[in-house]
């Protein structure tokens, strides 16, 4: 329970009081707890000695007797049964004799704060659930009720639900209970549980709980939740983890990391997946050209996809023969384009890439002209004059290029 003077405290409160605007928790029959004076003077025990009709017979002490109905006890009591009683005057003699307060004010005496109890839903308001613990009047916050907000509360009527006690009240009459304090005790329970059977590297199934921008958190069971960083959704590049996931999917996914005692778990669903590194070394090769969509624009050049999670670096000064200043002035976020590859690191996963043929024409325009024609040109001529130049030779592999 937080302690006095806690916004927590001061919150309860105020959502106690709105709920109960108007309703008395003790009209429900709950007797009034009396000082602890008058509780000793009027509570006593007896022995049942016989049964008469409707009465029952019990022995006070010596020579004192007293009577109570029938009807105050679940079932006919047996002779020789010890009960404790309250006392309302006397009838030819005999005390009348009463279960009922002395019940009341039994479990007013054993209630405590932080004690477990049983308590039967008895009502509901749109500020929570009345509930009875024996013949006590009760109440539960709705914020109390269950781990999260609870839109049906109407769904406990009639439940018997275990408890633990948050404030008692005399002056005003009421206990407050709360659900949601077990619970919370439980699940941290299920929870170390849990951790205690996770290792970094383990496969398991998970249900995504939410999905924000930057990743989704998984819930793995027993209570435990990890985060799957959108730099871990997919091999390739992923925006938004809604892309890729949405709430209630489930996913299998491996623990990464398990920091702080469980507080942060760190998943990846993109270390189940093939790496396509592992093929670039048989599809990808320096000299190749091919082409991918720009997908990442930075300072320094342009990130292209040339397979699904596989990007080559286009930098700066291989994107145009005039000076660029910026990579948004000569490519655009989306935009195919064909490259060559100046050079291929499988192990540092690195793929350096230009604009630019082996003779330094602009890949796709008119200046540029296949290398493989080229060669073929210089082949057919090698037996030329040495008067025939490079020029005529372009020149002549230009033409049949155009026919």
């Amino acid at each position: 329970m937080p302690k006095p003077n806690d916004p927590r405290r001061d919150s309860l409160s105020l959502e106690v009081e709105a709920a109960l605007d108007g309703v008395n928790l003790q009209e429900v029959d709950t007797p009034t707890r009396p000082s602890a004076a008058k509780t000793n003077q009027r509570l006593v025990k007896g022995t049942v000695v016989g049964l008469s009709g409707d009465d029952v017979i019990v022995e006070l002490g010596p020579r004192a007797q007293g009577v109570i109905k029938r009807s105050e006890f679940d079932e006919p009591p047996a002779v020789g049964a010890v009960f404790e009683f309250s006392m309302h005057g006397m009838e030819d003699g005999l005390h009348v004799l009463s279960r009922k307060e002395a019940k009341a004010l039994a479990a007013w005496n054993e209630l405590a704060v932080g004690a477990r109890v049983a308590a039967r839903v008895s009502g509901q308001n749109t500020g929570g659930l009345e509930l009875r613990i024996g013949p006590i009047a009760a109440f539960m916050p709705a914020s109390q009720v269950g781990l999260g907000r609870e839109d049906d509360l109407a769904q406990y009527l009639g439940r018997t639900l275990e408890c633990e006690v948050l404030e008692i009240d005399p002056g005003k009459k009421r206990v407050l209970v709360s659900r949601r304090k077990l619970l919370e005790v439980e699940r941290e329970a299920a929870r170390k549980d849990a951790l205690g059977s996770l290792t970094p590297g383990q496969v398991v199934q998970g249900k995504v709980a939410r999905v924000e921008p930057f990743g989704a958190f998984v819930d793995i069971g027993g209570g435990v939740e990890g985060l799957l960083h959108v730099s871990n959704l997919s091999r390739k590049r992923v925006e938004s983890a809604g892309e890729v996931v949405k709430k209630g999917d489930v996913v299998r996914v491996m623990i990464l990391e398990i920091k702080e005692g469980g507080k942060r778990i760190a998943l990846g669903m993109k270390q189940l997946e093939a790496d396509p590194w592992d093929e670039v070394g048989s599809r990808v090769a320096t000299g190749q050209t091919v082409t991918g969509k720009i997908v990442r624009l930075t300072e320094f050049g342009a990130f292209v996809e040339l397979l699904p999670g596989v990007e080559g670096l286009l930098h700066v000064s291989q994107m145009s023969k005039e000076r660029v200043r910026r990579p948004q002035d000569a490519v655009q976020m989306g935009q195919q384009i064909t490259v060559r590859v100046q050079n291929v690191d499988s192990k540092q996963r690195r793929i350096s890439l230009t604009r630019f043929d082996e003779r330094g024409a602009l890949i796709g325009s008119e200046d540029s002209v296949e290398s493989g024609l080229i060669d073929e040109m210089l082949q057919r001529n090698s037996g030329a004059k040495a008067s025939t130049n490079l020029g005529s030779l372009f020149k002549k592999a230009l033409g049949e290029r155009k026919s």
